[in-house]
């Protein structure tokens, strides 16, 4: 079949020849592709990988895949065939898919690496987005949304409505993202929140706060067109490099009481938005960092915390609720569409995936949140 593949370090090209895959076992679905995001996690494949994709030459350790693979975890699709025992969806149906691979799909490939382990702790205690060998469809696992098809089992597929639109709703994926996160902090309504950084999950964060009630939103980012961006979404948007070192002690004043923020969430995982983060919280506030950063470590004075009682904390990706909650939300209007559809910049064919794609959001990223790619097998682009 068609699609962008990943089949090495620094080697991603479009390719006729990706195998076919379909049904093996009776739970999984066969998904027509309709758009699939191109994620920043895609570009770090190919600038720094192989990341989460298994290495030349070797396999992926929970489904024992190599490469080449389809990329793309970012997808929105219809239903065109399904197992014996699937219930949840039907032939025709229009659905997203939940990315991840973990201990609890190792039914699906009982010839990999770590078939014959024990789940591990997470996944037991149904935390399966913390597994120890956590991967993702279009990312290492299994080939994903840059092609004509995707076959996944039924517990990583979630109903959409037919009025929500296809390419809106391959933005359900980096939603969930910061909607997990937004959910595991406890925000709860009427709370106020800082998001620091206004880059595609920046973006997804503030429409995840206005899905969950937060009172106040301001988002800091140096860049005007991010800036701009976030704006349009109907949030205070301020820039510390105005400011200097008093920054954050402005920043702070926007916050409702005027002595800082419910709640900061960290969008860009460097060394000052995490000290703005800790230090432009309230007392007992929390700073949730979504980023992922590099493995180089950053000086921290645990008293920053201790003095105040406030908290930090993680998130890492989603589960399958927060597809729901996000679905949901979309559907009934506690996130707006019309915001959510200013996250999409481009779209493309997943032949010009890597040219309009890839090289765009590398060399152009100032310009550009979202760009979808589409195999293109209904006439998506001409509809859209």
């Amino acid at each position: 079949m068609r699609a962008l593949a990943y089949f090495g370090k620094q080697d991603i090209r479009y390719t006729k020849d990706l195998a076919e895959p379909s049904i093996k076992i009776d739970d999984e679905v066969e998904i027509e592709v309709s758009w699939c995001g191109i994620c920043g996690s895609d570009l770090h494949e190919y600038l720094d990988g192989p990341i989460f994709f298994p290495e030349d030459g070797k396999t992926h350790g929970v489904s024992g895949i190599g490469l080449p693979q389809a990329m793309g975890h970012e997808m929105s699709g219809v239903v065109s065939k399904v197992g014996s025992k699937v219930a949840s969806v039907k032939v025709g149906d229009h659905v997203v898919v939940e990315a991840t691979g973990t201990c609890l799909d190792h039914y699906r490939w009982p010839d990999a690496a770590h078939a014959k382990d024990a789940d591990c702790v997470a996944c037991k205690r149904g935390m399966y987005n913390c597994c120890s060998n956590l991967g993702f469809t279009g990312l290492g696992v299994q080939s994903g949304g840059f092609a004509e098809k995707v076959v996944i089992s039924e517990k990583h597929v979630v109903k959409i409505p037919n009025d929500l639109p296809l390419d809106v709703a391959a933005l359900v994926e980096p939603i969930s993202v910061s909607w997990h996160a937004v959910r595991v902090s406890q925000l709860q309504k009427g709370q106020s929140a800082l998001v620091l950084g206004a880059g595609p999950i920046g973006l997804a964060t503030i429409l995840a706060l206005q899905g969950h009630g937060a009172s106040k939103i301001v988002v800091s980012e140096p860049a005007e067109i991010r800036r701009s961006q976030a704006a349009k979404l109907g949030v205070e948007t301020f820039n510390p490099a105005e400011h200097n070192e008093n920054a954050i002690s402005v920043l702070k004043t926007l916050a409702p009481d005027g002595e800082g923020f419910d709640f900061a969430f960290d969008c860009s995982g460097v060394k000052p938005t995490f000290d703005t983060g800790v230090h432009a919280t309230t007392f007992r506030g929390v700073y949730v960092n979504i980023a992922i950063w590099g493995k180089k470590p950053i000086d921290f004075r645990p008293m920053d915390v201790t003095l105040q009682e406030k908290f930090i904390t993680g998130s890492m990706c989603y589960t399958i609720e927060d597809f729901e909650a996000v679905v949901k939300a979309l559907s009934d209007g506690s996130i707006d569409l019309s915001k959510a559809r200013h996250m999409i910049t481009g779209k493309q064919k997943i032949e010009d995936g890597f040219a309009k794609g890839f090289d765009e959001l590398i060399n152009h990223k100032e310009k550009n949140i979202k760009i979808l790619l589409t195999p293109n097998n209904h006439g998506e682009l001409g509809a859209n």
